[in-house]
């Protein structure tokens, strides 16, 4: 092998290497999913709460939510494609993922398919991630209320369970697991529902733009994550789509006497 080919070998190994830890960081992002693009200008019913109390409401339900989850299971699935310099590659991996209150988070690999590469340091970097991510001081960072975040109301859109709020969130301080963007709020229980937002500083030079899709469902009396879904633009002209799909929720609520079923 000549100079120049060595040099292009090892730009492509390079490249390699630092695709896992973007993925990760916009993972991340959202402790998190087609833009769905609302006017700021749409008429709010005439009954509507002002932007201070659908936040207000918001973050007193969030915490009586995380205090009532006592236990929570369920199966996810991980999946990667990446199209692009310096090679295709794509990978599977189910997990079962438990969760104990109040910060405890175990995950038990059932299949991997695929990419070794995405495998090793994409998949299981990102539970790790995860699993710190949840530890106290960590969660208290990223948490969605006025310590972390601005608000802003934008709009009120029809839905079937009422309605929903959509307020613009912007991070106070800037990092790599929080966001800016837009989420939608369900005007009975005050949940987000859905979020569509970027990290709030480029988790990484070798992307150029980041995308953060996010849904959740009602599995009982608590909103979790539905779908993921993190896409990368890479300045090498690749692009990266990390989807996280989550089903088969069994949760444990502290108000009610037996564990509950989900879907």
């Amino acid at each position: 092998m000549n100079y120049q080919h060595s040099r292009v070998a090892h730009r492509l190994k390079l490249a390699d290497v630092k695709l896992a830890p973007t993925i990760i960081a916009i993972a991340l992002a959202s402790a998190g999913v087609v833009p769905r693009l609302v006017a700021a200008d749409s008429s709010l019913p005439s009954t509507r709460l002002s932007a201070d109390q659908v936040v207000d409401n918001l973050v007193r339900k969030n915490d009586e939510r995380a205090r009532a989850l006592l236990h929570s299971e369920s199966t996810r699935v991980y999946r990667l494609i990446y199209r692009g310099f310096p090679s295709d590659r794509e990978a599977e991996m189910t997990v079962v993922a438990t969760y104990d209150s109040p910060s405890s988070k175990d995950f038990k690999v059932i299949s991997q398919t695929g990419s070794k590469l995405v495998q090793d340091r994409v998949f299981k970097r990102l539970l790790e991630s995860e699993k710190e991510a949840a530890e106290p001081a960590m969660s208290a960072r990223t948490q969605l209320n006025r310590d972390n975040y601005d608000f802003q109301l934008l709009t009120f859109e029809p839905s079937a369970t009422g309605g929903q709020y959509v307020l613009q969130v912007t991070p106070k301080a800037k990092s790599k697991f929080v966001y800016h963007g837009k989420i939608w709020v369900d005007a009975t229980d005050f949940a987000v529902t859905h979020i569509e937002a970027e990290p709030a500083v480029n988790p990484s030079f070798w992307t150029k733009k980041n995308e953060i899709h996010h849904d959740y469902t009602k599995v009982d009396a608590f909103w979790l994550p539905a779908k993921n879904e993190s896409i990368s633009y890479i300045r090498l002209g690749g692009r990266a789509t990390l989807t996280i799909e989550y089903k088969n929720y069994r949760v444990t609520d502290a108000r009610a006497p037996l564990a509950s079923k989900g879907k």
